[in-house]
């Protein structure tokens, strides 16, 4: 069975419920999955599994978080062709620039990317939103 890993960093909590979220809906797909927050893992951990979903929120001027996410990523991406991925996060203001940044730096990468766009839920994830990311972790789970 392929495994998946669902690796976040969230700063207030919106993105973790998304990572949340979206691991529960890989495991309905019938994926095995881990749910990890970047503190907990590094780029060689996370390039052992099948898939990847990565989360993280807006910062500043609409980038990644620069003292843990983006060094992370940073390390993973060359690592990441061929391999299918999957992004998301929250964000509280903008239109999504540092959404579609991360998207084109993934696609760079020569990764497999599920969705072209990533998921975007503004600010905390209602009851709609969670039920999106599961969907969003059942889809990837086909992928």
């Amino acid at each position: 069975m392929s495994k998946a890993a669902v690796i976040y960093w969230s700063q207030t909590g919106n993105t973790e419920q998304m990572a949340t979220a979206i691991a529960e809906g890989i495991r309905e797909g019938g994926m095995e999955c881990d749910l990890l927050n970047v503190a907990d893992t590094n780029a060689g951990a996370a390039a052992g599994y099948d898939k990847i979903a990565l989360g993280c929120p807006a910062m500043g001027a609409e980038v990644l978080e620069e003292a843990e996410f983006d060094p992370f990523f940073t390390e993973l991406e060359n690592r990441l062709a061929g391999r299918k991925v999957a992004l998301f996060g929250s964000y509280g203001w903008g239109d999504g620039q540092w959404m579609r940044d991360w998207v084109q730096r993934t696609n760079d990468a020569n990764a497999n990317i599920y969705t072209d766009e990533g998921l975007m839920i503004n600010e905390t994830p209602d009851e709609d939103g969670l039920a999106k990311c599961r969907e969003f972790g059942k889809g990837f789970a086909a992928y």
